[in-house]
């Protein structure tokens, strides 16, 4: 049987998804820096060149450059400086309320498992002293644990460091001259090819811009909402918790359970000695809920539409499975590659619709 052209394009395609796939499984740790680089540039090289167009050719792109790559870093920064002040929070009300809040969940839920033949109890003098022999230590004896950690695992210290160097310095580059690697990428698709492939780049192009420019507003708004909910209930920690819960949601459903997660624990350190549990219950259902039905009923499809286009379990999916094969660089480049290959399935069902094997 002869392919059709859109048939030939999508094996041509399928062949290089493959060797990509393949390449990053066989050389994930190698290349995750560089592919996250390469997700950061596509991603802020829109901005570059905005910035490029208001300075009309005043600007050099260096500048634009180094002004862009510091303000996300920046960003970075402020957005994992916000677990300070949790960490800063929770532990001591950790060391201090964790017995008390034990003894209360025992006595809420003792007679209620009860009825179904279920006895527990929580013994509040031994959670005491793991809470203390884990909580209650000084800063030298944390600083030294540190240390041996890093001993031996200096392998790993020594990955973290040097990915830490060299992301900024690959999107560096990758900034400066995106076009021209991009033109390169361009030729060396063969002729015949290039028409098609432009529109199918050009589309998945399209798709992708349209999912990071509506995720980013779905994210700030979200953020706002998140803070000011948290804020009503008097948590304490309402600020960050919100903030990155709101940001967070970037990576679908982890970002959210993430902040879900934190938001139940520092409300229960918090209300359970004064307000009781009830009060923690019903800020997670109010603030978390209403935040669900506000980006799933409104924000979504007013400001990123049908997103991607991919089911919400396509999405859990792609994540579960990217993540397995390829780690932390699968679970980065899930959604995009699943956008662009979403596009190559659209376009090979509406080759096949219109071809004459379909239409007998």
């Amino acid at each position: 049987m002869q392919l059709t052209p859109p048939q030939k394009s999508f094996a041509a395609w399928s062949l290089i998804a493959a060797i990509l796939g393949f390449a990053l499984w066989r050389l994930g740790p190698v290349l995750m820096p560089f592919v996250v680089a390469c997700v950061l540039a596509y991603a802020l090289t829109p901005i570059v060149n905005w910035l490029d167009d208001i300075g009309r050719g005043r600007i050099p792109r260096l500048l634009a450059v180094i002004v862009v790559e510091l303000l996300f870093i920046f960003a970075m920064l402020g957005l994992f400086f916000l677990m300070i002040p949790i960490l800063a929070k929770e532990l001591p009300l950790m060391r201090e309320q964790l017995p008390a809040l034990m003894d209360s969940v025992n006595a809420a839920a003792k007679p209620w498992l009860a009825q179904w033949g279920i006895h527990l109890k929580l013994d509040g003098a031994s959670i005491k002293a793991f809470v203390m022999k884990y909580l209650n230590a000084n800063v030298e004896d944390a600083l030294s644990s540190v240390l041996v950690s890093l001993k031996l695992g200096g392998s790993v210290a020594f990955t973290l460091i040097g990915n830490a160097i060299l992301i900024p310095v690959a999107l560096f580059y990758l900034l400066m001259d995106w076009d021209r690697f991009m033109d390169q990428l361009r030729s060396l698709i063969p002729p015949r090819m290039r028409s098609g492939s432009s529109n199918f780049l050009g589309e998945a192009d399209a798709v992708l811009g349209q999912y990071l420019r509506g995720q980013l507003l779905v994210m700030l708004i979200l953020a706002v909402f998140y803070s000011v909910g948290l804020a009503l209930f008097g948590l304490d920690l309402a600020l960050p918790i919100g903030i990155f819960t709101g940001l967070a949601m970037f990576v679908p459903y982890v970002g959210f359970g993430v902040g879900l997660v934190l938001a139940i624990f520092a409300g229960l350190l918090q209300f359970t000695a004064t307000v009781g549990m009830g009060h923690t219950v019903a800020m997670v259902l109010v603030v978390y809920g209403g935040g669900q039905l506000l980006e799933s009923l409104f924000l979504t499809p007013r400001l990123v539409g049908e997103r991607i286009g991919l089911h919400p379990l396509a999405v859990i999916f792609a994540l579960l499975a990217f993540g397995q094969l390829f780690g932390f660089v699968g679970v980065l480049v899930a959604l995009p590659l699943s956008a662009v290959l979403l596009v190559a399935i659209r376009r090979v069902k509406s080759g096949y619709l219109a071809s004459r094997l379909y239409q007998g």
